[in-house]
């Protein structure tokens, strides 16, 4: 609901249906009033297209014909040498040794490889072996000149003990 004002009058109370009527009725005239424009607007519209249409027609045309004479031959070429060189019928005949020789060649690198390596391992887990060994030697030596020098200290501490007592023990005698 909405209140309109108007010069010498008084308010009145707009009803929606009322108020739809209204913009209903405008509509229609507004239709009624563009109804010429718009069919005058599709009418121009209509010949613009046809008139780009009969411009490109011939465009396309050319280009087309361009392309046959000019770009099509390169392409055929390209592709017929591309075709010329992955036929797997010549390469066969004339590099049918390379690929075995190389096989074969590595093969034998492998295999000397494989005798190194088992050579050299059994040399590594004999070292190892061999200084574990020197480790454990070592470790028990270290233990006991660990356990030998915390005796003395121990000696020395309780000799400092006994001095200290019987200072003590004299003075206060």
């Amino acid at each position: 609901m909405s209140l309109t004002m108007r010069k010498g009058r008084r308010a009145e109370m707009m009803v929606p249906q009322s108020w739809l009527g209204r913009m209903r009725s405008r509509a229609r005239k507004a239709g009624v009033r563009m109804t010429p424009m718009a069919g005058s607007a599709r009418d121009l519209a209509v010949n613009r297209i046809e008139d780009a249409r009969l411009w490109a027609a011939p465009k396309l045309d050319q280009a087309a014909q361009s392309v046959e004479e000019q770009i099509a031959p390169i392409v055929s070429a390209f592709l017929a040498e591309l075709a010329r060189r992955i036929d797997v019928s010549a390469a066969r005949k004339t590099r049918r040794r390379w690929p075995i020789a190389a096989l074969c060649t590595g093969a034998a690198i492998g295999a000397v490889g494989v005798m190194m390596y088992r050579n050299n391992a059994q040399r590594w887990s004999d070292n190892m072996r061999e200084g574990v060994r020197d480790t454990r030697e070592s470790m028990r030596d270290t233990a006991a000149d660990a356990g030998k020098w915390v005796g003395d200290k121990a000696q020395e501490t309780r000799e400092k003990a006994d001095k200290a007592t019987d200072e003590i023990k004299g003075k206060m005698s």
